[in-house]
């Protein structure tokens, strides 16, 4: 097992002390996927958001393709489904995405397509975790738009069982949801019960949310584009999908919002008992 990292910390440290061999690199080096794929049968290829991301995977599939690999599991997105050659979204890294599965399809690599939803991780904790400490409520510009957002483990546990097993695998495209797809009003009421306490929804609108997002210097232009795309498809409601992929993969059912919000809980509590003690 070998984990290319972009700089040794704890993480790569705790990757190490599980047994992986650790090689620093960059996705755009092409020397560094040398290092790292060279000996490998098996390749999972993921990336942040980046306007680099269709030229990393470029390369990195064409090292792969050179060492003949025997199965190469690519993260893309969900929306890519409701994509084609003349059809789009806003967003650059969808489109990138997009790109990339073609020039993967086209490569004649032994191909698994994981698309998941939306991540829980994401909209559901990085971006609302202060409102819900301090105000008790879910402030996002989702309307009455339904989602079924997947926590990012239950994307790791198929992508796993993929890696240990692929040639079942090769050449499907697997679509990831949670367990069920609800408005914001029913995410809210999973909040309230794992949380003990009354968590509501405010659709704010759109406009003001983006800005305040771009204002707190957490994202890259690229990046916001992306978020700032994805919120508004959720008002519209393009996130209204459930499949039983997970499942069907793994043997288990995704995390629902509510068993999500459990093992976190810490994240949306911390503090806000005191302040109204």
């Amino acid at each position: 097992m070998r984990a290319l990292v972009r700089n040794e910390d704890v993480r790569s440290d705790k990757l190490a002390k599980l047994g992986a061999e650790v090689v620093v690199g960059d996705l755009l080096d092409l020397h560094a996927m040398h290092r790292a794929i060279d000996g490998c049968e098996r390749v999972y290829f993921g990336m942040t958001v980046s306007a680099s991301y269709l030229e990393a995977t470029v390369n990195v599939a064409a090292v792969a393709k050179h060492h003949n690999v025997s199965a190469f599991v690519n993260i893309s997105q969900m929306t890519v489904s409701q994509m084609g050659i003349n059809a789009t979204t806003d967003s650059p890294q969808q489109k990138l995405h997009w790109l990339a599965e073609q020039a993967l399809n086209w490569s004649g690599l032994p191909v698994v397509h994981v698309r998941p939803t939306s991540f829980l991780d994401t909209f559901f904790l990085r971006l609302s975790a202060s409102s819900i400490r301090e105000h008790r409520q879910i402030r996002l510009p989702f309307g009455d738009g339904k989602t079924s957002p997947i926590a990012s483990e239950d994307v790791a546990r198929v992508i796993a069982v993929i890696l240990e097993d692929p040639g079942r695998h090769i050449g499907k495209v697997y679509e990831l949801t949670g367990p069920r797809s609800q408005d914001m009003n029913g995410v809210a009421e999973e909040f309230s019960r794992a949380l003990g306490h009354q968590i509501t929804y405010v659709s704010v609108p759109w406009g003001p949310w983006r800005t305040q997002l771009e204002n707190s210097g957490q994202l890259s232009p690229h990046a916001l584009a992306h978020l700032a795309t994805m919120a508004l498809l959720k008002h519209q409601n393009r996130y209204d999908r459930l499949t039983s992929d997970v499942e069907k993969v793994t043997g288990t059912p995704p995390l629902s919002v509510y068993d999500f919000v459990l093992r976190h809980a810490a994240m949306y509590m911390a503090g806000s008992e005191k302040s109204r003690s």
